[in-house]
């Protein structure tokens, strides 16, 4: 059983992750790492002249307490090798900008890549948005970090002067506020701006962040060459100021010269597996490399497998203007065609190239053929320790599929239950399952684990779908339950082990407890205990996550019903619209009031309570 983690304390997958071994096999050639959490949080970016000597001293010398606390939470590391290490330089500070990792600036912000949304309302804003697209609008992005679009927002307000308040505010404005004083709003709130060229401006905003930008240069410029013949120097004077602000942007989109959105994609094969390495430019920056390996086919070539590759890693994605290829798939025609119907734009497909362009498939040429070494050595490495972990069972083969349980909860509430998968090639966490525990006592982790395991053997007698290896997290009390439960259905041929932690919970003291009552403490050197470290951990996470969320959904929910005339549909309505409570109790009373099925009787209702206040309270209110 896991409760609530010790504040600060480290991601228990770091634990199973071999920085020496990773090192070992890493290139001599200069290059960027990219350090990363448990939870596929970026938590360092470093550049090196020598990637296996300095990604080896993280792990083979003392630190101070800051560098060791991210030494601790490690679960995986990527690189990116690079011909020089002036490359690398300017890969790391494009990296630096792009994540925002946590150990590289203080103050980190950026939790996911954020957009702009152009609002669908009467008169349009520009906002800055992260998340679910569940507002209405035009989205545009995603921009590399919270900076960017910052910056971008800034300049769309000095350019085309939109407004940037919200409706419960706009409505009720008797006066221009200080934005349009500084010539950052056109007031459209007090009537300072007709309609026509409010949406004028809205249309030049959106050809802009299109990358449209020449289209509106030429309006601007037909517009300022008719305000200066009709000796409207200020207007003109204006205009030129725009089309002068709008040069210094196209001018940041310039990368080595050239102004780039474009993936470059190089494949790689060897015994059995392909590697694909995607290298991306997006908004003049280069955001670093993706590697993805795969199995094949022997008698599969690398032009097939692009070609494979790009129709299902594109499906469903934005489509840069641009793809360069290692090789040339067939019917390439009708690929470039398929593509550029979904982005809605033309998408070139290149395979011959040169200067530039050449030496970007070089770099993702080299990272393939790293990605591939690398994932070979992993999944030898996932096979040593299955053979160890056959061997320290004594089962009569190493375990096809491994399922790990854990049960997550606070003081009872909210209890989840957890099952992680692991197979000869590692994590498969595509199969990964959480149950919501009901109707028992709360805090009773048997019933809970009894409960979860009956759900999921039965439904694997069904589908003849059972695990070779289960591991419980737990000692000899859970794994009763799990015999029994086990017992009852009539599932056979199924090793079951329990986990206990060892002494002060320390990594590598775990006990193995078998169902005849023997333990077995094999040490933190064992690499099948390694493996059962990470399953474990793997679970412990994943409960620990559904956990939360469930938790403060109920907690939200509870709160609205408490709220007269708000039902569950009602509820149900305002958390999707909203993201949750705290969007909610963000919200203006007209902007609550807009949410399908809620008067504005209700509305205030909603906010009042929320707020503190009287009921009926809060009307034009705004947070």
């Amino acid at each position: 059983m896991t409760g609530e983690p010790a504040p600060g304390s480290a991601a228990p997958a770091a634990a199973a992750f071999d920085g020496r071994a990773f090192a070992r096999g890493l290139t001599t050639e200069p290059g960027v790492y990219r350090m990363f959490d448990a939870g596929g949080g970026v938590l360092y970016v470093g550049k090196a002249a020598n990637l296996r000597k300095r990604v080896s001293s993280y792990f083979s010398k003392q630190h101070g307490p800051r560098i060791a606390l991210m030494v601790a939470r490690i679960a995986r590391i990527e690189v990116t090798a690079t011909r020089t290490a002036a490359e690398a330089l300017i890969l790391e500070n494009q990296l630096i900008k792009a994540l925002k990792p946590r150990f590289n600036i203080l103050m980190r912000d950026d939790k996911s890549y954020p957009y702009l949304l152009l609002t669908q309302e009467a008169w349009p804003r520009l906002v800055y948005h992260r998340g679910g697209r569940s507002r209405p609008g035009r989205y545009f992005g995603p921009y590399p970090g919270t900076f960017a679009v910052r910056d971008t927002l800034e300049l769309m307000s000095k350019l085309f002067r939109l407004r940037t308040c919200e409706d419960s505010v706009f409505r009720n404005r008797t006066r221009p506020c200080l934005q349009h004083q500084i010539g950052r709003c056109s007031a459209p709130c007090v009537g300072l701006v007709g309609e026509a060229e409010y949406r004028d401006a809205v249309r030049r905003v959106a050809l802009f962040l299109e990358g449209r930008s020449d289209e509106v240069m030429g309006e601007l410029g037909q517009a300022m060459d008719a305000a200066a013949q009709a000796l409207d120097f200020e207007t003109a004077a204006a205009l030129r100021d725009q089309i002068a602000a709008i040069r210094k942007v196209q001018a940041r989109q310039y990368v080595d010269g050239d102004r780039a959105e474009l993936d470059v994609v190089a494949c790689v094969l060897g015994a059995g597996l392909a590697a694909v390495v995607v290298l991306s430019f997006r908004d003049g920056m280069n955001l670093g490399t993706q590697a993805h390996t795969m199995r094949v086919e022997q008698d599969v070539d690398e032009a097939e497998v692009l070609g494979a590759f790009l129709a299902q890693h594109y499906g469903g994605r934005g489509v840069p203007r641009e793809l360069v290829l290692s090789h040339e798939p067939e019917e390439l025609d009708t690929l470039a065609e398929a593509l550029s119907q979904q982005a809605g734009h033309a998408v070139q497909i290149r395979v011959r190239v040169r200067g530039d362009r050449a030496r970007y498939l070089e770099i993702a040429r080299r990272n393939a053929a790293l990605a591939l070494a690398t994932e070979q050595a992993s999944r030898a490495s996932q096979q040593a320790r299955l053979e160890d972990l056959e061997a320290l069972l004594g089962l009569p083969a190493p375990p096809a599929r491994i399922e790990c349980f854990d049960i997550s909860h606070t003081l009872g509430e909210a209890t989840v239950a957890s099952s992680v998968v692991f197979g000869p090639e590692g994590a498969l966490r595509g199969q990964y399952r959480r149950y919501n525990i009901h109707g028992i006592e709360p805090g009773d982790d048997y019933a809970a684990m009894r409960q979860a395991l009956s759900r999921r053997f039965r439904r694997g007698m069904e589908e003849g779908v059972l695990p070779d290896l289960l591991l419980i997290d737990g000692g000899k009390g859970q794994l009763a339950q799990a015999l029994e439960v086990l017992r009852e259905l009539g599932v056979e041929g199924v090793a079951v082990i329990g986990v206990a932690k060892g002494e002060e919970r320390r990594a590598g003291d775990e006990r193995l407890v078998f169902p005849d009552g023997r333990e077995l403490r094999p040490g933190a050197a064992s690499p099948g205990l390694q493996l059962i470290q990470q399953a474990r951990d793997e679970a412990h996470r994943f409960a620990i996550t559904g956990h939360r969320k469930r938790r403060q959904k109920a907690r939200d929910t509870s709160r609205l019903e408490d709220i007269p005339g708000v039902g569950p549909r009602r509820r149900q309505a305002l958390l999707k619209h909203f993201g949750g409570l705290a969007g909610l109790k963000d919200a203006g009373v007209e902007e609550i009031a807009r949410v399908e099925g809620v008067s504005a009787t209700i509305a205030r209702r909603i906010y009042a309570f929320l707020h503190g206040l009287p009921d009926g309270g809060g009307e034009g209110a705004r947070v």
